[in-house]
Formats: C-alpha cells, sequence, structure tokens
C-alpha cells in the first residue's frame, strides 16, 4: 500500500514539474523577441525620435512623430466607433439567450472573429475608400472597429452571463424600469469584464498593419485630418523595415519597441483594472 501511494506521489511529481517546465518553455519565445528589439531598438530612441517627422532618402536623423499621433487619433476613432456598439450587442446577448436573431448574432460574431484582417480591409477599401477617391484615416479606423467589435461583444456578454439573476430580480422589485437595472446594476457589475474587453480588444488592433494598408495607406508628414492618408507605426514599420536604406531601419527597430511595449502596457493595465474592479458575489 506504501509503495503505491509513493509511486502516485512521485508520478504527480513528476507531473507537476512537467507542466512547470513547458510553462516555461512557452515563455522563452516572447521572452527573445522582446530581448531582441530592446536590443535593437533602445539605442534608437532619443528625444528627436520621438518629436520629428522622418527625414527624406538620404538624410541621416528623424523621427516617428507623424505615426505616433497617427496611431493614436486612428485607434481612438476606432474605439468611439465600435465600444458603444459592442457593448451594446453583447448587453442584448446577454439579455437574450434564445431566440433566432441571438442564434444568428452569435453565429455572425464568431464568423467576424475568424475573418482575416487583410480582407476586412479590402471590404472597406471598396465600402469607403474607392467611393470617396482617396485614402484616409477614418476608413483605416472603421476597418479597426470592426475587427474591435467580436472582442468586445463576448467579453461583454460572458461577462454579463455570470452575474447572479437575484441582482436583477432585486432591482425590478425596487420598481426600477428594465433599462436602469441595466445600465445601473448589471453593467457595474460586470464593469470588470467590459473594461478588460475594451483595452485587449486596444491591444489587439494596435500593431495591426494589413486593413491600414487599404484604407489609411500612410504619410510622411504629420496629418490630423482624419480625412487624408494618414501614417502610423505599424505602417512605418512595415514600410522601412523592407526599404533598403540603413536609417530607416533604425526608425523601424525604434517604432518597433515603441509599439511593443505599448501593447504590453495595455495587457498589464487590463490584468491591474480587473484586479481593480473586481467585484465578489
Amino acid at each position: 500500500m506504501q509503495v503505491r501511494v509513493k509511486y502516485r506521489v512521485v508520478k504527480s511529481k513528476l507531473a507537476q514539474a512537467l507542466i512547470v517546465f513547458l510553462a516555461f518553455v512557452i515563455t522563452l519565445p516572447l521572452i527573445a523577441i522582446i530581448l531582441y528589439i530592446f536590443k535593437e531598438g533602445i539605442t534608437k530612441i532619443n528625444w528627436t525620435f520621438l518629436t520629428h517627422i522622418p527625414k527624406p532618402v538620404g538624410e541621416s536623423g528623424g523621427g516617428i512623430v507623424n505615426a505616433l499621433i497617427g496611431s493614436i487619433l486612428i485607434v481612438f476613432s476606432a474605439s468611439v466607433m465600435a465600444v458603444p456598439v459592442g457593448i451594446l450587442c453583447g448587453i442584448y446577448l446577454s439579455e437574450n439567450k434564445t431566440g433566432r436573431l441571438s442564434y444568428w448574432s452569435r453565429l455572425c460574431v464568431d464568423v467576424l472573429q475568424g475573418v482575416p484582417s487583410i480582407v476586412i480591409g479590402i471590404v472597406v477599401y471598396f465600402w469607403i475608400v474607392k467611393p470617396i477617391g482617396s485614402f484616409s484615416a477614418i476608413s483605416g479606423s472603421v476597418a479597426l472597429a470592426i475587427m474591435m467589435l467580436p472582442i468586445l461583444i463576448r467579453s461583454t456578454e460572458e461577462t454579463l452571463k455570470l452575474i447572479p439573476f437575484s441582482l436583477k430580480e432585486a432591482g425590478l422589485a425596487l420598481g426600477l424600469p428594465y433599462h436602469r437595472v441595466i445600465l445601473k446594476v448589471i453593467v457595474p457589475c460586470g464593469m470588470s469584464g467590459i473594461l478588460s474587453g475594451i483595452l485587449l480588444s486596444v491591444a489587439r488592433i494596435a500593431g495591426e498593419t494589413a486593413p491600414l494598408l487599404f484604407t489609411a495607406f500612410g504619410n510622411p508628414y504629420l496629418n490630423t485630418n482624419m480625412t487624408k492618408p494618414m501614417q502610423s507605426l505599424p505602417l512605418l514599420i512595415f514600410n522601412y523595415a523592407t526599404s533598403p536604406y540603413d536609417d530607416w531601419h533604425d526608425l523601424a527597430w525604434g517604432a518597433a519597441l515603441i509599439l511593443l511595449f505599448t501593447v504590453l502596457l495595455l495587457n498589464i493595465i487590463t490584468k491591474l483594472t480587473t484586479r481593480k474592479w473586481n467585484v465578489q458575489l
């Protein structure tokens, strides 16, 4: 009997050690990528790099301020479009678990989540860019907003499903209208998952390049007009990394480091926000 117990204990410890080892192994590619980009990009970042536009071909120096401001404007505009729609759709699906419309809506969300980003870029190109006759930052925001929707809808729906039905019953029993119960009781209790979905969707689109190739297109100058072509960090990295100029390669490495740490920061903020807004029900 004791031999069997010892055998099981040893077997359990070996399995635990294997799991820990594999968990460590899967972090090695991430660590390698971060260290390599940090090594190549940290020496390229300075005040000029962050406050100047790129220099013309043949001139050294320059910066990426046009891409930084462009990325902020495009992502912010996409969030303004997607967040209200995604949260409202998630609320609807959480409140209507059965029914034909909710079934097809969930199916559309699942299909949309699997659509390649470049396909969304092509569709938005024919929807917006081609009819108006020019590339624009607003068309890029539309493409990114479409990519945000599945994450927002799913995170909102799954979060609100976890909230006990008794909370809704209590609000209705007090005489509150249905919409006030949803907006004042249910949604605040699910704020943790909703905020996590918003931050994760922003982190998801922050590094997207393919949709912007067909929509925002890029701009070597500083531009804040959303109806005109606009540069962004992913576009700058793609264009400069594939160029034959060493100075542009330096800009690409510096921009890649900034983009990488921006996405990591968003994920860290997501974890911290989830803990802060977590409600024990």
